[in-house]
């Protein structure tokens, strides 16, 4: 009685054998490509940021206080916040230079990437004590020093910005050139905020021997006042590149 039920199931399996095949040689391909992605390392954080700021003898206590400030004022700004959630995130230190050796860790690798860790980064700046006084303006090992800051950054970077603040030239040390041969900045982008005076030499020194790199760039602020939205508007500018996201 279950002769030709058998023969029909037969029938049908030897029927049906070839598309079986095809769909698992199909589905044994989907996994293999799904491990072989699963292997790859995620996508880069969209940016790197390391802030320098001007501790020298040129800047007297209250411009000391207006860069922090500004600078706790930008980093907190609804639209640099805004700019923040736009790439994924950022990760961001701070340090305030001056003479060769004198360099004071504002605060170290934190990751930024809402209101809350934002205001957090600013909160600090604005509890800050001064590093130091007196020193001169050692721009070269302020480069060489955010240098090696960048290469302790937590995970590797899209983008890798070095963002030096200052009001003055070089006039200690070794110059910007020789960190540049010194120390590694490969791939790493040296933008600088100069504060302008009545001598403006700054403005060219930071033009021809500062910034570095992809896409460099100087931002003017016309005095410590303006030193705020200055920065404001170069931080937007770093943090948005090329427009780099994180899948973070």
């Amino acid at each position: 009685m279950f002769g030709p039920f058998f023969q029909d199931l037969k029938e049908t399996a030897s029927r049906l054998a070839p598309c079986m095949n095809k769909l698992v040689c199909r589905t044994c391909g989907l996994m293999l490509m799904l491990s072989a992605f699963s292997t790859l390392p995620a996508t880069a954080c969209s940016l790197s940021l390391v802030l320098a700021m001007d501790g020298s003898s040129s800047v007297d206590h209250l411009e000391h206080d207006l860069q922090l400030n500004g600078l706790a004022n930008a980093l907190s700004d609804p639209e640099v916040v805004q700019a923040i959630e736009a790439v994924g995130g950022i990760w961001v230190m701070s340090f305030e230079w001056s003479g060769q050796r004198q360099h004071f860790l504002q605060f170290g690798w934190q990751f930024l990437e809402d209101t809350a860790s934002a205001e957090k980064a600013a909160s600090t700046l604005r509890e800050a004590r001064r590093g130091f006084i007196g020193f001169p303006t050692a721009i070269g090992y302020a480069l060489g020093y955010a240098a090696v800051q960048m290469s302790r950054a937590p995970e590797p970077c899209a983008r890798k910005v070095i963002d030096v603040a200052g009001d003055g030239i070089n006039n200690d040390g070794f110059p910007p050139s020789s960190a540049y041969k010194a120390f590694d900045f490969e791939g790493v982008t040296v933008n600088g905020l100069v504060i302008a005076g009545e001598d403006t030499s700054p403005i060219q020194y930071y033009r021809q021997h500062v910034i570095s790199g992809p896409g460099a760039f100087i931002e003017i602020a016309e005095d410590y006042n303006d030193y705020a939205r200055a920065m404001k508007r170069k931080l937007i500018r770093e943090i948005m590149g090329n427009g780099y996201a994180s899948t973070r």
